[in-house]
């Protein structure tokens, strides 16, 4: 019986008039994406457009250092991940089971804290050169050479501590993955243990590789508080600057854009380089490595070149923070830290529940729909996660102080009310912002989660008579709730860390951790922000040890 909402195409195949869902995900989408188009609509109309001057004096700097970052940065993290990628996976030395999931947890550490502790340590007047004047004698700073921690190669050795963990995650997945017996056979045609890794195992790990450096340069670009701390001016240090400095908000939106630019062409690049570079194994049995025992001067190595990061990334910066922490708990733990953290988990949760409500309901919209118009509209609105939080920023005030403006005129001429702002510049604001940032976490989350549910099943619960909504509720839910609380949680610490968004949209008098930590240590005052900072630490804590599950039964999968 054809289908009472089916109507004739010109290829006589029935096709479906777009249903509730497919009008409700495409409205979603496109208050979604808002602020990514106000941001192009700012940016091209300017009030005053101080563009010119832009491109004739600070922005070639800008780029430059943007540039020098990104490539310092993105090499630093290729060279720790991929290495300990590989000798955690196919070598067995002291230590080994452990750095299977400790080489995770400086993901846990945002990029400021751990260059406030690091400048808290080995500044002048830190504990390391104090230490080295009271051992050699040195009076002054002119006696020896010491590195200059605030400074671009030290902004790049901090976020290379804290981003290695994207390229390491993704590149250890790719390893796992990889049956032993395809290395065997390259051993069998004269390939060393170097050559092997080099012209085997390597360029079957490349499309993993790839998309993990594409996400340490896409938070190389997103990262304010270590740049603006050390004075190194980048696109994101110059967009604040042009609009909290010289309060020029298109000028800001034109310096967005080339940020936008550059990550346009990351996400292209990406793309490219896993074009037509799909490997899969010709068999389904697979064998993963028994791991080849290492002793004697190569364990030593090997286990020192696991630790270091960890040590460096994780343990020293965390160790810091528990020290001051303990020490000025009884000054930090206070009625207005208390309201700060609750500020925090607040809108941290409040963000979270809203951005898995939406990830659910447009990765289902898209599940019933299929179509490519709508597949087209979801990502895009998805890119929020790839655009820096200040560009985003720019984009949520524009949008919301438009509406704002046009409520207070129409409220001023009809009723002669002053409405004033009623969601800029409010709590609405940020939870729309890490909405925005952050639904491609949860959607992706949710619509792999939904990809393993037969589509039997939606088809079995219709023929019961269930509505779209009562299968979603009944049946869906229920199996993908794993994928629920990932995408929650994942969505939460995220939310917990953000920055550069919250510092712009936060109400008057309004704090989160992120904000306070920011505030204190820059003003040279980490000890009284540890507290606050140590906090963060410890929520980013349990989503790194669950994504470390996740690949350890990946790899008993494999071995079953």
């Amino acid at each position: 019986m054809p289908d009472a909402c089916a109507i004739a195409s010109p290829d006589h195949r029935p096709r479906r008039l777009p249903g509730p869902w497919t009008w409700g995900s495409l409205l979603v989408a496109g208050l979604v994406a808002l602020p990514l188009l106000a941001v192009f609509a700012l940016a091209a109309f300017p009030h005053e457009n101080i563009w010119p001057h832009l491109a004739a004096t600070v922005l070639p700097r800008y780029l430059t250092t943007t540039l020098s970052l990104m490539v310092a940065v993105g090499a630093g993290t290729l060279v720790i991940g991929i290495t300990s990628a590989w000798l955690v996976t196919m070598y067995r030395f002291p230590g080994q089971r452990v750095f299977e999931w400790a080489m995770l947890m400086p993901l846990a550490v945002p990029a400021y804290v751990i260059a406030y502790v690091y400048t808290d340590l080995l500044e002048y007047a830190g504990p390391v050169q104090g230490a080295i004047r009271a051992v050699f004698g040195f009076d002054s700073a002119a006696d020896y050479w010491f590195p200059e921690i605030r400074s671009l190669p030290g902004a790049a050795v901090m976020m290379t501590a804290v981003f290695y963990p994207y390229v390491y995650l993704l590149a250890r997945s790719a390893f796992v993955e990889q049956s032993v017996c395809v290395l065997e056979v390259s051993r069998t045609l004269g390939c060393g243990p170097w050559a092997s890794f080099r012209r085997v195992a390597l360029p079957l790990a490349r499309p993993s590789i790839v998309v993990g450096l594409a996400l340490v340069l896409m938070e190389t670009l997103n990262d304010f508080g270590t740049v603006d701390y050390f004075a190194v001016q980048t696109l994101t240090a110059g967009l604040y600057n042009v609009w909290l400095i010289l309060h020029n908000r298109a000028g800001a939106a034109q310096i967005a854009l080339v940020l936008m630019g550059f990550v346009v062409l990351l996400i292209v690049a990406e793309r490219m380089a896993r074009r037509k570079r799909g490997y899969q194994a010709t068999s389904t049995k697979t064998r993963s490595a028994p791991g080849v025992r290492l002793r004697g001067w190569r364990a030593a190595l090997a286990t020192t070149a696991c630790a270091a990061p960890v040590v460096t990334g994780f343990v020293v910066p965390a160790g810091v923070l528990a020290w001051y922490a303990a020490e000025r708990f009884s000054e930090s733990w206070t009625p207005d830290f208390i309201r700060i953290a609750v500020n925090s988990l607040g809108l941290a949760g409040g963000a979270a529940l809203i951005a898995v409500a939406v990830g659910l309901f447009l990765a289902y919209a898209v599940r019933l729909d299929g179509g490519r118009g709508l597949r087209l509209l979801v990502r895009f609105a998805g890119l929020g996660y790839a655009i820096p939080g200040a560009v985003l920023a720019v984009g949520v005030l524009t949008v919301l102080g438009g509406i704002d403006g046009a409520v207070d005129g129409f409220m001023e001429d009809t009723f002669g009310l002053d409405t004033g702002l009623l969601l800029s510049g409010t709590v609405f604001a940020l939870l729309f912002a890490y909405t925005v940032r952050f639904l491609a976490l949860s959607h992706g989350t949710l619509e792999a989660g939904l990809g393993r549910v037969r589509p039997s099943l939606d088809m079995a619960a219709r023929t019961l008579g269930r509505t779209p909504g009562q299968v979603l509720r009944e049946v869906h839910a229920p199996l993908v709730r794993g994928s629920l609380f990932t995408a929650a949680l994942l969505v939460f610490v995220d939310c917990m860390k953000e920055l550069p968004a919250t510092l712009i949209l936060r109400p008057f008098n309004f704090d989160t951790l992120a904000t306070h930590v920011y505030q204190y240590a820059s003003d040279e005052l980490l000890e009284q922000s540890a507290l606050a900072a140590l906090c963060i630490v410890l929520a980013g804590l349990l989503p790194v040890l669950l994504l470390s599950r996740s690949i350890s039964r990946a790899r008993d999968w494999g071995t079953a």
